[in-house]
């Protein structure tokens, strides 16, 4: 699932590309017809994100809510635009770019009032500059789930991913099965600060990257072409740090990695 910097660059690449002019919105799947048809043709003022949630506020107060989801994907082309392939929920063409959207869990036309619905069900986004790290910090605060499970649930931090979730609690050597009322105000706030500060390099970037140029050596990535990660995706092999094996867990329905001697 695309992790928050994903959708804040979507919102940034929307606005530069469609913004502040009439948009074409179509749906070839079918599925989004109505949708489409309310906004087609009408003015896209702003793109924005919060977490995983992108907003596409158009003028007249309605609003194109996505959520990607698992397998979700926007794929970019220039204008004339392909015949389109596949089952394309939503197509947005403006004057030289279009973009098809497939796969996502939500896509929806809801008025710009819902906005702050959706948001109310949210916790703070370490990328908007408004971010309030003190509300993820009173809901973790008060839970005895696991921090692991914590730092996942978007009502707690919006935006925060498996690969985000498993390195930062590698990277402040926390066990991600501790639970959340043992967690302490000190180490809660390095962890945020080191989150705004990574999120921040993944929107500028384009990639998850968590270790330093002076760490980044050793046995390859899980993926040829992704950044190194301390211990997502490896379990069974050692520890950067100290040697041990990573292991791995599910957590609520997803993968957690970690190394049983650093983390303990």
């Amino acid at each position: 699932m695309p992790e928050g910097h994903t959708l804040h660059r979507l919102a940034r690449l929307h606005q530069r590309k469609f913004g502040r002019a009439p948009v074409i919105v179509s749906s070839p799947q079918g599925r989004f017809a109505d949708g489409a048809a309310a906004v087609n043709g009408r003015v896209l003022k702003k793109a924005t994100a919060w977490g995983k949630h992108l907003f596409h506020h158009y003028d007249g107060g309605r609003v194109v809510h996505v959520h990607l989801g698992l397998y979700g994907t926007f794929s970019e082309s220039a204008v004339p635009m392909p015949l389109p392939v596949g089952q394309v929920r939503m197509r947005m063409v403006g004057s030289d770019f279009g973009t098809d959207l497939r796969g996502p869990t939500v896509c929806e036309v809801i008025e710009e009032p819902d906005v702050d619905d959706v948001i109310a069900r949210l916790g703070p986004d370490p990328l908007r500059k408004d971010a309030d790290g003190s509300l993820a910090w009173a809901r973790i605060t008060k839970s005895r789930r696991p921090i692991g499970a914590l730092l996942m649930d978007q009502k707690v931090i919006a935006g925060v991913g498996n690969v985000y979730r498993n390195e930062l609690l590698f990277r402040h050597r926390i066990d991600p099965y501790r639970p959340g009322t043992t967690i302490g105000a000190d180490e809660f706030d390095a962890m945020w600060t080191d989150l705004v500060a990574l999120m921040a390099i993944g929107l500028r970037r384009g990639k998850i990257i968590t270790m330093d140029r002076e760490d980044d050596h050793g046995l390859p990535s899980y993926r040829p072409g992704r950044p190194r990660t301390w211990v997502y995706r490896r379990a069974g092999e050692p520890c950067r740090v100290c040697g041990t094996e990573i292991r791995t867990a599910v957590l609520e329905g997803r993968n957690l990695f970690w190394c049983p001697t650093d983390q303990n």
